[in-house]
């Protein structure tokens, strides 16, 4: 075992892992009782609204791929205590199929994806933070005060997201093969992307999850960027929901804003030139932050006698 592993080995063997699971990755982040960085992981879709059991398979995944990393075998996933911070768990029939896991952790905290991106963003600081990935929601944290914004699912919401500009595109797409809609070089695109016609894109798409949609996003940036008034329009609509709600995240004051997400810095140039100009670089990932939320809720439980081996 290496040097940085043998850092980790203070306070019991502990392991700090954090995880950001979303529509369509998860990251783990690994570093030792002392913060010492140690390893990290990247697995697959991990927003529970579109599978529990995928959601979990994705958070072993990607901490096992971080022990490995480090050093370790998998048999130390149950020294670890992990921040776990995933979309969709703000519906509380999640959060408790989540929250009741069995998982093999030493212990196990659960928050939402956006409280975590918030505390990386910000180094466990107050703040508020946009994130604009295959879905989209605001989140502030000001003193006593916070706020979510958004947050609702792909098909109830998550308006200038990754899989949103994807459905759009799709809905567009149809819209020009019928006739009915403006012309568009996305319907030409999305054809070649699937490799198929219009018959079989309806068939592939028809009930497909946020990812895949999400999927289809860099293609509308490129078009936009190449004059195509239809994927500009989409863009402007939802660069202009993200404007709307960084305002209503800005009221609360915080000191610093952020925007993360594999959208955001594709968007970012398309809204107002004085929101733009608030926002911050990220201080830390979303995964980081979820170390943070891990840190305190263990130092919390162990002060009160109850964090040794417990699951929650």
């Amino acid at each position: 075992m290496d040097a940085k592993v043998k850092s980790a080995e203070v306070n019991d063997g502990v392991l700090f892992l954090g995880i950001d699971g979303g529509g369509s990755k998860c990251r783990a982040r690994l570093v030792s009782a002392g913060g010492d960085y140690l390893g990290s992981g990247l697995a697959g879709p991990a927003n529970p609204v579109n599978g529990i059991e995928a959601a979990q398979e994705s958070i072993i995944r990607a901490a096992l791929l971080a022990l490995q990393e480090a050093g370790y075998d998998d048999g130390a996933i149950d020294t670890v205590v992990a921040g776990v911070a995933l979309a969709g768990v703000n519906i509380p029939l999640l959060w408790r199929a989540i929250n009741d896991w069995a998982h093999p952790f030493r212990r196990m905290f659960l928050t939402t994806d956006l409280h975590a991106a918030c505390l990386g963003a910000h180094r466990g600081g107050d703040g508020a933070v946009i994130v604009v990935g295959t879905g989209s929601c605001g989140y502030a944290s000001v003193g006593s005060r916070s706020a979510t914004l958004g947050a609702h699912g792909f098909q109830l919401g998550d308006k200038g997201g990754g899989a949103w500009i994807g459905l759009q595109a799709v809905q567009a797409a149809l819209l020009a093969d019928d006739a009915l809609g403006g012309e568009t070089a996305l319907l030409d695109a999305i054809q070649a992307f699937y490799h198929c016609r219009v018959p079989e894109l309806i068939e592939r798409l028809g009930g497909a999850r946020s990812c895949e949609f999400a999927r289809l996003a860099p293609l509308v940036f490129d078009l936009a960027a190449r004059g195509d008034a239809v994927a500009d329009t989409i863009l402007r609509d939802g660069a202009a929901y993200i404007d709307a709600l960084a305002l209503k995240l800005l009221d609360l004051k915080p000191p610093r804003l952020s925007m993360i997400g594999g959208v955001a810095a594709s968007l970012l140039p398309r809204l107002r030139a004085d929101i733009a100009a608030q926002i911050c670089t990220p201080l830390e990932p979303p995964e980081a932050g979820s170390i943070h939320f891990a840190r305190s809720e263990y130092a919390r439980v162990t002060a009160a006698g109850d964090g040794k081996v417990l699951r929650a």
